[in-house]
């Protein structure tokens, strides 16, 4: 099904479509991808079960979380509006064996579609690169049960950030292509509480994201200047 949604654009979409080919290259442009996904999923899983849970991962890309998930026993329909990375998310899930759903769809156009129906809603590194992330984050509460869960992780507009996400990673070590942040659209963890209580949802939780550049491994940290995740629940 193919649902555009005005609050998409299409630069970033061209420039995550670009990266289709290797997003499962664990030393191609994806990499930080594939480092922070054992963290990510420590933090959900933390924030809430997945066995047996709805899930729908909002932004999904290739499907590295995606998948991640349904091996811990959660049913998931991964979403995106990039379709040539949601072709390579269906052929990797086909061939590892793996059952995640995909549909080519908005957030906002599935939540007035199948509002309520998830147990929990991810999105993972996709606010910042969206013309309006409060509406994406209203959507992501649509799309949750009440009493469910939503996970987010996005980038903090603070010097630490433009220094290390932008000047460090995509000028310095070129771990990323050039051009993938853009410093303004990153997000302040007050304005992200602002938009989840505008959308009548409680926030649990804030974790920064730690790095080690020599291990290239990422932990959990009270630091939330650079990466940080949030967790946020809908009331029952």
């Amino acid at each position: 099904m193919n649902a555009p949604s005005s609050n998409v654009d299409p630069a970033e979409l061209a420039k995550f479509s670009g990266l289709a080919g290797r997003w499962w290259d664990p030393q191609g442009p994806s990499r930080p991808l594939h480092d922070l996904n054992p963290v990510r999923l420590q933090y959900i899983e933390r924030a809430a079960p997945l066995t047996g849970r709805a899930v729908v991962d909002v932004g999904c890309g290739g499907g590295i979380l995606s998948e991640a998930m349904a091996r811990r026993g959660a049913r998931v329909l991964g979403i995106d509006l990039a379709r040539a990375v949601l072709d390579v998310a269906e052929l990797h899930a086909l061939q590892s064996g793996i059952s995640v759903s995909y549909q080519h769809i908005a957030a906002e156009a599935l939540a007035e579609l199948r509002p309520g129906e998830f147990d929990l809603a991810t999105c993972m590194e996709m606010l910042e690169h969206v013309p309006d992330p409060a509406a994406s984050l209203a959507a992501l509460a649509k799309l949750v049960r009440p009493g469910g869960d939503i996970v987010v992780s996005t980038l903090n507009r603070h010097p630490r950030a433009f220094a290390v996400a932008i000047l460090g990673a995509e000028y310095l070590t070129r771990i990323l292509p050039r051009g993938t942040h853009e410093y303004l659209k990153f997000i302040r963890p007050s304005e992200l509480a602002r938009w989840g209580r505008e959308a009548d949802l409680t926030l649990c939780d804030l974790a920064g994201i730690g790095y080690n550049p020599i291990t290239r491994a990422f932990r959990l940290s009270s630091d939330t200047k650079v990466n940080y995740l949030a967790h946020f629940r809908r009331p029952s």
